[in-house]
């Protein structure tokens, strides 16, 4: 079953064909009012949400649909120690499309090779998060009028930040793309995010420390905040919480076309007085959200109803390497395959298909 796990799931092409729709949907929403009458969508979210969560059931409603789930994973049979296939097995019983908010990396990929339904990745733990990212390129997209062409800052949290890691994939295969990572030393993006996205992709990039120093050439500033509930130690959180504050002199130092995203929620990392800056689009990022997720609905329920099944991965090991990673879901779930996708032949660099740890081929 055809599902959208990674934001490189889908081609530039169907990227763009959701772009479309999306715009149709903001334009003509009438047109979409039954698209989904009688079918139902579930929302499993095994850990807290507004936006998220509340867009999904708003979309699925707009569409003439009706939504059942759960927000919290107390709320669900998890808390009894039910595994995440069994739970996707079960959920296919009862809804048509499903949309999974999960800590653990990899959790909507075991899902969907369980489901016979679609699944979601509606984020899982640091991983991605690819409906956020589908939400990013809209809001680029009707701001600025392109999608390539561009110079975008993205500054805070970009080790754990799952907005920043799906945004930088799909930026990658755009034109002329320029991306400035704005981070402490102990956030900056992960070193196979560069590698295995920016440089091989032969993209533009530059890494500093300074907001200030950054934002003048900025056509896109993507905040993010300081995830306490990524941290493994409170005082770690507590001494980087603040390392960038956005504030209106900071934004006076922008172009005037520049424009700010920010998946939400915010701490302090953007004042609010940034609010009334008509360069600000963070709210209008928000409804462009649901669009999109309209758009993803209907794209996913239409190929479900055609057969469409997710494409394998290729160049795989399985059950021949182990990942040590404790945010993993193998970590968790009992007598699931490991699967590793080749990243380097040369280098023999395998990456766990949940979680993206790296692995240099060592067989067990």
């Amino acid at each position: 079953m055809r599902s959208l796990i990674d934001i490189v799931d889908f081609s530039v092409e169907e990227l763009d064909e959701l772009l479309q729709t999306a715009c149709d949907i903001s334009e003509h929403p009438e047109k979409y009012a039954n698209a989904c009458r009688g079918k139902k969508l579930a929302t499993l979210f095994f850990e807290p949400s507004t936006r998220t969560r509340l867009s999904f059931e708003a979309a699925m409603y707009e569409l003439g649909g009706n939504v059942l789930g759960f927000s919290e994973a107390s709320s669900s049979s998890a808390s009894k120690g039910e595994s995440v296939a069994d739970t996707a097995k079960m959920i296919s019983c009862y809804a048509d499309i499903m949309a999974m908010r999960h800590p653990k990396e990899g959790a909507p990929y075991v899902a969907a090779k369980s489901a016979s339904i679609p699944v979601i990745n509606a984020g899982d733990g640091g991983h991605c998060h690819p409906t956020q990212t589908l939400a990013d390129l809209l809001t680029i997209y009707r701001e600025l009028g392109r999608l390539d062409n561009l110079t975008i800052g993205c500054c805070g949290d970009l080790k754990y930040g799952r907005t920043v890691h799906s945004l930088i994939s799909a930026m990658s295969r755009y034109k002329n793309i320029k991306v400035v990572l704005i981070a402490p030393d102990e956030l900056r993006l992960p070193k196979y995010v560069k590698y295995e996205v920016l440089e091989k992709n032969g993209m533009d990039y530059v890494e500093t420390t300074s907001l200030e120093e950054a934002i003048p050439e900025l056509d896109v500033l993507y905040m993010t905040r300081i995830q306490q509930e990524r941290f493994d130690s409170f005082g770690e959180y507590e001494r980087l919480k603040d390392s960038y504050v956005l504030t209106p002199e900071k934004m006076a130092l922008g172009k005037p076309t520049m424009r700010v995203l920010h998946p939400l929620p915010r701490v302090n990392e953007i004042s609010v007085k940034v609010d009334a800056d008509p360069r600000a689009a963070y709210f209008r990022q928000a409804l462009n959200a649901k669009h999109m997720r309209m758009a993803l609905i209907l794209k996913l329920l239409k190929e479900a109803e055609e057969g469409r099944q997710m494409n394998p991965v290729e160049n795989a090991l399985v059950n021949k390497l182990r990942c040590d990673n404790p945010r993993c879901i193998t970590s968790t779930e009992q007598e699931l395959e490991h699967i590793f996708r080749c990243v380097d032949s040369e280098r023999e660099i395998y990456r766990c298909i949940y979680c993206e740890s790296k692995k240099v081929l060592t067989l067990v």
